[in-house]
């Protein structure tokens, strides 16, 4: 891990929800050979991530714990509600308008929001303007109808 600052990129839901795009992000990030941390505000949301994580694809799964469960510093996906970082994760996921905290020991943190929820919208213009204003880099990525396109 370099001492450069954490880049954040922000993820504009509109057309497919947090459950199809999730799994596709963490992926990514296991074939970088990171580990990752997602984080809610919301243990509803943990718990449902924690069987939709087993269950989502038939032919695959993506290996993760929560927080609550022994060995959580091993996991290489760790789903939490916590600010903390077991087990040393590379890259932030923050869903449900949880806040990011302290970004320091993380290559990059992915908020991910729904464009379509006002509540998320307004949440996310304002961790924007906070993670540029402690001068990280930041990208903001918009879902199209094929893919995403990078607005800034």
């Amino acid at each position: 891990m370099s001492d450069a600052p954490c880049e954040v990129w922000f993820y504009h839901l509109e057309r497919s929800g947090l459950d199809q795009v999730l799994p596709d992000l963490l992926e990514r990030t296991l074939g970088r050979g990171w580990k990752a941390i997602v984080r809610s505000r919301e243990p509803e949301r943990i718990e449902h991530m924690d069987g939709w994580l087993w269950a989502y694809r038939d032919d695959s799964f993506l290996p993760h714990g929560t927080a609550d469960e022994p060995q959580k510093a091993r996991q290489p996906i760790l789903l939490t509600t916590a600010m903390d970082n077991p087990n040393a994760a590379d890259v932030l996921f923050v869903v449900d308008g949880a806040e990011p905290g302290d970004l320091a020991g993380y290559a990059r943190c992915m908020i991910v929001f729904d464009g379509r929820d006002e509540a998320q919208l307004a949440v996310a213009r304002s961790q924007w303007k906070a993670v540029k204003a402690k001068g990280h880099p930041a990208v903001y990525w918009k879902q199209q109808e094929r893919g995403w396109e990078k607005q800034a």
